[in-house]
């Protein structure tokens, strides 16, 4: 049951972060106001939050769950699957950083965003989203077996 729960857990938090992610690209593409700010200030924080619960769920479900820790340290496919999702993890600072940038800029009503910050921004979510699939083909190959370092 240990295993099915966390299995739940991890799947529901890594599909509410992909969520997250695609509400974060579609405030981002249209023409970000001081008052779109805050909000997505908030979803940003949201995003953050998801990704550290994923990191926690899946690293407990990789210990305590049925496969064990043994079995993911020895496949490349789990540490391909955490590299591509450090590597989101770094692009995703680039956002975060404007964001409190833009918000403290804010303080001047009349601030407008800079149409290359917003095109940088809107960059790296794209390139988030273009590496998340790679994060569900490695989690298929593990859930199947294969990657198994001998």
């Amino acid at each position: 049951m240990t295993d099915y729960a966390f299995a739940i857990a991890h799947h529901v938090l890594v599909f509410a972060l992909a969520g997250v992610l695609a509400f974060e690209i579609a405030i981002v593409s249209r023409d970000v106001t001081v008052r779109d700010i805050p909000r997505f200030a908030k979803v940003d924080l949201w995003y953050g939050t998801l990704a550290g619960s994923i990191l926690i769920v899946g690293f407990l479900r990789a210990v305590f769950a049925a496969k064990g820790w043994f079995y993911y340290s020895h496949n490349w496919m789990f540490w391909s699957k955490i590299g591509t999702f450090g590597l989101i993890a770094l692009l995703s600072i680039v956002p975060t950083i404007s964001i409190f940038r833009w918000r403290k800029a804010a303080a001047d009503a009349s601030y407008v965003i800079p149409a290359r910050e917003l095109r940088h921004v809107r960059g790296h979510l794209y390139l988030e989203a273009a590496l998340f699939p790679l994060l569900l083909i490695f989690a298929a190959g593990m859930a199947r077996g294969y990657g198994v370092m001998q």
